[in-house]
């Protein structure tokens, strides 16, 4: 069978998506007060890559641009065109998605459940934490708490000096703007959802 003609919008030349990209990524993630990390962990795109692309010493390859475009939720020719259009009214997060696994390790896996285009003041995470894994994190910024609730196993959960013991069912919340960490003490992986709320806007100058 004759493979039919690839479609020119689909797959912009690389000269197109160096010339457009630097500029555009860097203004649209501006808008969301993103910085380089978290752009990074948005896209999935190394943050040394970003740097590169935004000072337009790097041409992306189609693969690298069209996870920056997913990352602000549009399609590659959408962030090649300048095109910004209206989000929809129901967004929706597939499970097999692999752009939504945040982290993935000996220790643990983590899923975002917040779409990651979205400006936000909160994320939302399943946590499955490998038998004796634990995720231990730095202090966010002043203000900021974690609600947390263990959908499996048993866990673990420091903040401030104190500890709580948590099984299956069992919620917490605690102060995440000082370090904290979540520890499986199980024999098993321990799977929770960790929404993180956030009382100070987020942005590149407060990092």
């Amino acid at each position: 069978m004759a493979s039919s003609p690839k479609n020119p919008a689909a797959s912009p030349p690389p000269e197109a998506i160096n010339e457009f990209v630097g500029k555009r990524v860097k203004k649209l993630r501006a808008q969301r007060s993103w910085s380089l990390d978290d752009f990074a962990a948005a896209s999935g795109v190394s943050r040394s890559m970003l740097s590169e692309i935004e000072r337009e010493r790097a041409n992306p390859t189609l693969t690298v641009a069209a996870r920056i475009a997913r990352a602000f939720g549009l399609t590659l020719q959408e962030l090649l065109n300048g095109a910004e259009h209206a989000p929809a009214r129901i967004q929706v997060i597939r499970g097999d998605d692999p752009a939504q696994i945040f982290r993935s390790d000996k220790q643990c896996e983590i899923r975002t459940l917040s779409p990651l285009s979205l400006e936000k003041d909160f994320e939302f995470y399943q946590l499955t934490l490998r038998p004796g894994g634990a995720l231990r994190s730095q202090p966010h910024f002043e203000g900021t708490r974690e609600f947390l609730t263990v959908e499996k196993g048993a866990v673990h959960v420091e903040s401030s000096g104190d500890g709580m013991d948590l099984a299956a069912g069992d919620s917490a919340t605690y102060a995440a703007d000082t370090a904290h960490a979540i520890l499986n003490t199980g024999k098993s992986a321990a799977v929770v959802f960790l929404v993180v709320i956030y009382t100070q806007p987020r942005s590149p100058a407060a990092r």
